[in-house]
């Protein structure tokens, strides 16, 4: 054994770092409820983890980790306050509130209990409150729920950090301004506001299940916040479409070790080794369909859950029923109109139709000015042509998404399909 294995100074700060990586937006969370005030959060929360990194290494890692960071950041939270107090006096009553409710203590005795009532499911419903603006909701929760920066936001939805900063700044101020409240909305409600918490836990998993930009197909830390936040709503409100967006998510993520190979490459779909599809979250995901079904109240995201579990059914994908696909993406194009959905429409009508009827229907599509930005819809036609043997079409297709790709693996993709032409 080296002389670094037996460093108590380094086991503490992997074991810090260790900490971080997991649970720093649970501690982030907590502390927000218990302060009040985001920054003033954030600030405890990177004030407790520089804590961290002077004591454990001579005290050890405390049992319960999270309960200890929420404890310091709390109380470093009260002595900023205090010290800043002499320029604001709101700030020595707020600091004097925060002490007194402090020392009355329970506040930490339940960090670890899952359920409805956890910290981080309460700021999802704070972060998308429809006082809030569709595109601010969005970003607050990449940053604060999932811990995101504002440059890797601002490359997953194609704007400026800046734009994506003064975003979050107004969100945090309408917060603070309107004095919205830090918890889960009653019961009654609850639907009404459960429409943008599904659309953004639905667009953080897209970002974790296919990464926008970057050297990975995955983030998988993403994908996996999503799912645990679809777990908590499923749990607090058993509505169809939470159970649709669960079965969603699950049947997607239930392929993620296929998606790509050792070396980092994209493995299509139809390539994919469906031995190493997670057939317990297969199985989840299934079930929640046929529950979502059965209530008849059938909306998007069970369509979509619907149509990934035909994929799942299939042992090959010579096997896939593409007459059942394209009937559900008949009924989800009614349900929820949007040009995405028509492409993989359009894609799906080629995979039982021919090539020819799919590029008609991208094309269509591009007529209308669509979706001409969308790095997919190219290489998706570029693909259709290469079947069709219209080289050139494809040539020019393959070089289009190359020009708008941003994800490594996805633009070495493309590269590959450029040299395969003749």
């Amino acid at each position: 054994m080296s002389a670094a294995d037996n460093d108590p100074q380094r086991h503490a700060c992997e074991g810090v770092e260790a900490v971080y990586r997991a649970d720093s937006r649970r501690v982030l969370a907590t502390l927000i409820r218990l302060l009040g005030d985001f920054d003033v959060a954030e600030e405890a929360m990177h004030d407790a983890f520089a804590a961290a990194v002077e004591r454990w290494p001579g005290e050890g890692v405390p049992a319960n980790p999270r309960a200890w960071l929420v404890s310091a950041g709390r109380f470093k939270a009260i002595d900023r306050l205090r010290r800043s107090a002499r320029f604001d006096a709101s700030r020595a009553m707020l600091a004097a509130q925060l002490e007194e409710r402090a020392m009355a203590g329970g506040e930490t005795d339940h960090l670890d209990e899952d359920g409805v009532g956890d910290d981080r499911l309460r700021l999802v419903f704070t972060c998308c409150h429809p006082a809030l603006a569709p595109d601010a909701q969005l970003a607050l929760t990449l940053r604060e729920v999932c811990g995101l920066t504002t440059e890797e936001i601002a490359r997953a939805f194609l704007t400026t950090p800046s734009t994506v900063a003064q975003r979050i700044v107004r969100a945090k101020a309408k917060i603070r301004d309107a004095r919205i409240p830090y918890q889960l909305p009653s019961r009654a409600d609850l639907p009404e506001r459960l429409d943008a918490v599904l659309h953004v836990v639905y667009l953080v998993f897209n970002e974790g299940y296919s990464a926008s930009s970057g050297d990975e197909v995955t983030r998988h830390h993403l994908s996996a916040e999503a799912i645990r936040l679809g777990r908590l709503l499923h749990e607090l409100l058993a509505e169809p479409e939470v159970k649709g967006l669960l079965a969603l998510m699950l049947l997607h993520e239930s392929r993620r070790a296929a998606r790509s190979s050792p070396e980092g490459e994209i493995v299509l779909l139809a390539d994919q080794d469906r031995s190493s599809w997670n057939q317990a979250l297969m199985a989840e995901g299934k079930r929640l369909v046929d529950e979502a079904f059965a209530s008849r109240r059938i909306g998007p995201y069970t369509l979509q859950a619907a149509i990934a579990a035909v994929h799942a059914e299939a042992g090959d994908a010579t096997a896939t029923d593409w007459w059942r696909i394209v009937a559900l993406y008949d009924v989800l194009l009614r349900a929820d109109p949007s040009p995405v959905i028509e492409l993989n429409r359009a894609v799906a009508v080629a995979m039982r139709d021919g090539a020819e009827a799919g590029i008609e229907g991208i094309d269509a599509l591009l007529a209308r000015g669509a979706l001409a930005d969308y790095h997919f819809v190219h290489s998706a036609r570029a693909e259709l042509c290469r079947r069709a043997g219209r080289v050139g079409e494809a040539r020019s297709g393959f070089e289009r998404a190359l020009s708008l790709a941003r994800q490594e693996p996805e633009r070495r993709l493309l590269r590959r399909r450029l040299e395969e032409l003749p």
